[in-house]
């Protein structure tokens, strides 16, 4: 970290120098509980198993094993794990401007 707690210039001024939050120098990443972590492995395995399923279709697959599981946890652990849907993008389906189209 580039903030020195023991330096002689306080933290309100270093902080102020790398412009950056105070409470971003404070902060203390929690650790991961073992039943997310379950979960996780859970959502994980599902996610390689049928990519193209969303935040939804996960849930009701969660669901369907007997796992209470809401939304914004899923959306939570969605985004800590990097994991999207693949779907096809907006846009992707029309064709390029001066593209030919072959009867």
């Amino acid at each position: 970290m580039m903030i020195d707690r023991e330096d002689k210039l306080p933290v309100s001024q270093q902080d102020k120098l790398l412009q950056i939050r105070r409470g971003t120098v404070y902060y203390m990443p929690r650790p991961i509980r073992k039943a997310d972590l379950v979960l996780m492995r859970q959502f994980d395995g599902l996610h390689l198993e049928y990519p193209f399923m969303g935040q939804s279709m996960l849930i009701r697959q969660i669901k369907r094993k007997g796992i209470r599981v809401g939304r914004v946890q899923m959306r939570t652990f969605m985004q800590r794990m990097g994991i999207n849907a693949m779907a096809p993008q907006p846009g992707t389906s029309r064709s390029a401007p001066g593209h030919k189209v072959y009867p």
